[in-house]
């Protein structure tokens, strides 16, 4: 029997303590995964002043350790904290209140923060000096989009002859490759990389120094969030010019869909929602839409289904398509609620659509877990009509809770929204290809046509909730890929 392995997450954010969309939602769901199966996992995570509400819910210990990281001139103090992942799976938070004392993670107001990437340079260089702290030697250290990035370029171009790491292999996660963290060449020397290593074949992006390409060029792995995904990422018009170097790195590069935590998104135990329900007692589903209509205040009849939008409001999303179709899209016989934050204009804009259309449309500008809950268990369609989408978390929620998905055929997308054919009965929800209105359309209006067959939408609810979309068959696809390059270096 392969003896269990020694893994450490490093990431951003991590589900409940911090989360701006789906990287969190994975980075708090696979190590417990992980943990498990078997392996010993440990987290790093930055110690975000927002934390608070979080740590007090579930406990923090002060290790009274320090670190002494090295930061442009200065060598600034990271503290040391313990917590805990649903009490088992261990994350330290690595603080210093002057990079992480703040309102957001990233920026405020929709800017980034100008010292990014001495932020996260700080971040990448303690979880290492971390490890040597706590004589943790981990087998694998696997991390998490471009603020992570650096770890695998400190280990080859700073600690390549630390024996400390010798055994030591590295995965790296693109979730989004639209997030890149590119900075000003002149960062390269604030965050102690060699010169020498600036170039087109190493840090060097289009003039820019940039954490993602880091990660993409050191680390010894590469991994996107679904296998249709890692297909349009090698293509010019989806690899935001990094597809070049994923070609060359394409026979290190695996797809692996994202996971559902079904101890979090559950029907049936879901402390969140009005009724449990499962796939073979649908009764409670209808209570949480009743009580959902009385808490947006939606007069929705029970003939028209009731359409979510639960994303971030960015143009990513596919929101410009839901802005210029609102009117078409409120003519079908339909209830709309969404919920979400992000850009100003689209905020704004869906305002006053809630106040032009009260009573049909709900509007919600918030991060509420709870409430994130409540929409997907009592509505009867999720909307994802998305540019693009690595993986998409939502719409396997929404499978899970009998909430049948519209969804554009991209990414994460089209690796688990399949065509309902209603007669072989076959399928999970309704796509669309082309980034277009009318197709749109097309699609909400055969799911609004097939609501009325209250055989077929059971059946159809059914298959949703019915798939198999957990972080066990996820974790154990990672475990392979470890044990992969820890045999092949």
């Amino acid at each position: 029997m392969a003896r269990p392995l020694k893994i450490l997450s490093v990431a951003a954010e991590a589900h409940p303590f911090a989360k701006t969309g789906g990287l969190g939602d994975v980075c708090g769901a696979l190590p417990l995964a992980h943990h498990r199966l078997g392996h010993d996992v440990r987290c790093v995570l930055p110690h975000y002043s927002s934390l608070t509400p979080a740590l007090h819910r579930n406990g923090i210990e002060n290790t009274g350790r320090t670190l002494s990281i090295p930061v442009g001139i200065a060598n600034p103090q990271a503290t040391l904290h313990l917590a805990h992942l649903q009490n088992r799976v261990p994350l330290y938070l690595i603080g210093n209140d002057f990079y992480f004392g703040r309102k957001g993670l990233y920026g405020e107001g929709g800017t980034d923060y100008p010292d990014n990437a001495s932020r996260f340079s700080f971040f990448c260089r303690a979880a290492l000096e971390w490890c040597k702290a706590t004589r943790f030697q981990p087998d694998i250290i696997h991390c998490h989009d471009w603020q992570a990035g650096l770890v695998p370029a400190y280990l080859k171009l700073v600690y390549q002859d630390d024996p400390f790491f010798k055994n030591t292999r590295t995965l790296f996660t693109i979730h989004n490759l639209g997030y890149q963290g590119n900075f000003d060449a002149s960062a390269l020397s604030t965050v102690h990389l060699p010169a020498d290593a600036f170039h087109s074949q190493g840090l060097e992006f289009h003039g820019r120094f940039s954490f993602l390409k880091a990660g993409l060029v050191y680390s010894n792995l590469l991994t996107t969030v679904s296998k249709r995904y890692r297909q349009e990422i090698l293509l010019a018009e989806n690899g935001f010019q990094m597809d070049g170097i994923l070609r060359d790195r394409k026979e290190n590069l695996y797809g692996v869909l994202n996971g559902v935590d079904y101890e979090e998104w559950n029907p049936e135990n879901d402390p969140w929602i009005p009724a449990p329900f499962d796939s073979g007692n649908l009764k409670g589903k209808a209570l949480c839409r009743e009580a959902l209509l009385k808490e947006l205040r939606l007069k929705v009849p029970a003939r028209q289904p009731l359409v979510a939008m639960v994303t971030r409001l960015s143009w990513q999303k596919g929101i410009d398509l839901v802005q210029k179709g609102f009117d078409q899209i409120m003519k079908e016989a339909v209830g709309l609620v969404l919920l979400g934050v992000g850009d100003p204009a689209y905020e704004a804009f869906f305002t006053e659509q809630a106040q032009r259309y009260a009573g049909r449309f709900a509007c919600r500008l918030a991060f509420d877990e709870g409430l994130a809950h409540r929409i997907i268990a009592g509505s009867d369609l999720l909307l994802m009509p998305s540019v693009y989408e690595p993986c998409g978390l939502t719409q396997m929620y929404a499978l899970r809770y009998g909430t049948v998905p519209v969804a554009r055929s991209v990414g994460g997308l089209a690796d688990t929204v399949k065509n309902f054919n209603p007669e072989t009965g076959r399928g999970t929800g309704f796509n669309f290809r082309r980034f277009e209105l009318k197709y749109l359309v097309q699609s909400l209006r055969k799911a609004t046509g097939l609501f009325a067959d209250r055989t077929q939408w059971r059946r159809l609810m059914q298959n949703g909730m019915s798939q198999n979309l957990s972080w066990k068959r996820a974790a154990t696809e990672y475990i392979r890929l470890y044990r992969k390059t820890l045999r092949e270096t």
